[in-house]
């Protein structure tokens, strides 16, 4: 087993090396990657040990946190059912019915049939280290700004009601507990916290606006890049089988989605070796565009898909106000998912995050997804009150914002380094919220 171990993290080390190669190269046209995982996208686990948590700068002289806003996408999980772990079993089966897998592919069938066994039962679920980041990124919060956790501060936490959100939900107040044992907390999973959190899902005019960029422009960008060929032939000894009897892309996509989110898991031998470092770009180039037809700030989708978080946003703006009039200090959790965190990110202007384009062959080179939404993402807005003055309005309180726990940019001029004014900010996000009807003829 360490043997192996071994051989496995030699492999990922000479595909990284190969990534930082590729990502160097002046000729090509997106460099993005830093390592391997992150061509999961959506399945990077959070944080990636070898990049590490930033420092956080210290609040202007005077100041000191009083109240949290924050929006968290759950930890790392299962695929999301049963097909996802079906389907590459039976493609693989097949083709070893007629003879056509190498002896790599024959153990790719066995690796995928063994994830597919522990699967039952599980898709959709937190795995071990979801629940630990989110323990991690409560503690830390807690580390990072204790003058808010004190004796009798509210924390109000609210989750979707899909369960792998809930836990999420559960072990980030156990941990805050656990620390603070003077804490008052109250929780919530309600279809009443599903129309805040989840609005998305009921916006049919961004729904149909995503799907049908991605349809048109998402599959012809798609189209464009090499096909895996390497991937094919390391595993099949017949490509025309593939195609034929297969549907080529189809195995490659299944196999690629059980492959990198074996991240997810702390004992899932990696399939890294399987992939090219070219395989893997091109596959997250391809996904990294999808994602922002689905949520970004495009002409593609008439720029209308990030709006989708607007009851959430003027929700959080909501939230804050209330805070400002009550003497205690105050967190607000919120916990669902990345199609949610994405689109709020866009809306917010996180850092880059709101970057406008409809040229996807130079969008990796401004807009990459991993970024913002990897398992356990979250957004953490830190408000800020003099300390010497008990008299708070939106006007003396200031705000730092957090994203993925490393302080980000704002649309508006900062006071100082990351800190803004709560009042401007507020009155660009109301202004932006408010003019949304009229902007879409809505």
């Amino acid at each position: 087993m360490k043997a192996s171990s071994n051989k496995c993290r030699r492999s990922l080390c000479v595909i990284a090396t190969a990534f930082l190669l590729l990502t160097g190269n002046a000729e090509n046209r997106q460099a993005s990657l830093v390592d391997p995982y992150q061509a999961g996208s959506q399945y990077l686990a959070y944080p990636r040990p070898d990049y590490g948590l930033p420092t956080l700068s210290d609040a202007p002289e005077g100041y000191a946190p009083f109240h949290i806003e924050h929006y968290g996408r759950h930890g790392s999980r299962w695929l999301l059912n049963n097909d996802k772990y079906d389907e590459p079993v039976e493609q693989l089966e097949l083709a070893d019915k007629y003879g056509k897998l190498t002896p790599r592919g024959k153990e790719l069938l066995e690796q995928l049939k063994e994830i597919r066994t522990a699967s039952k039962g599980r898709v959709g679920e937190l795995t071990p280290l979801g629940h630990r980041q989110h323990r991690d990124i409560a503690r830390r919060m807690v580390a990072n700004f204790p003058e808010v956790f004190t004796p009798g501060t509210h924390v109000d936490a609210k989750s979707t009601v899909v369960i792998r959100c809930i836990l999420s939900m559960a072990n980030e107040i156990a941990e805050m507990q656990t620390l603070c044992p003077e804490l008052i907390i109250t929780c919530d999973a309600s279809r009443t916290t599903q129309k805040i959190l989840a609005y998305n899902s009921t916006d049919t005019v961004a729904k149909k606006l995503g799907r049908a960029a991605e349809k048109k422009y998402g599959k012809e960008y798609a189209k464009s890049l090499p096909k895996p060929e390497a991937f094919f032939n390391k595993i099949f000894t017949d490509r025309k089988f593939v195609t034929d009897s297969l549907d080529d892309m189809e195995v490659f996509h299944n196999i690629f989605d059980v492959a990198v989110n074996t991240q997810s898991h702390d004992n899932q031998k990696s399939m890294y070796d399987i992939f090219t470092p070219e395989e893997l770009h091109n596959e997250w180039l391809a996904n990294n565009a999808d994602w922002y037809l689905s949520a970004g700030n495009t002409p593609l989708t008439k720029n209308r898909v990030p709006y989708n978080q607007r009851v959430l946003l003027r929700n959080i703006i909501e939230s804050a106000d209330t805070a400002m009039i009550s003497p205690r200090q105050s967190v607000n959790l919120r916990f669902g998912h990345e199609s949610i965190l994405l689109p709020l990110s866009v809306l917010m202007e996180l850092n880059n995050a709101a970057y406008e384009t409809t040229d996807l062959t130079t969008l990796a080179d401004n807009w990459r997804n991993y970024e913002i939404f990897p398992m356990g993402s979250n957004i953490q807005m830190i408000f800020y009150r003099p300390e010497n003055d008990k008299t708070i309005s939106p006007d003396n309180v200031l705000v730092k914002v957090l994203l993925n726990e490393a302080e980000a940019s704002l649309p508006i001029v900062p006071v100082q380094g990351s800190y803004y004014r709560w009042n401007d900010l507020r009155q660009y996000y109301m202004k932006k919220l408010d003019a949304f009807p009229s902007l879409f003829n809505e």
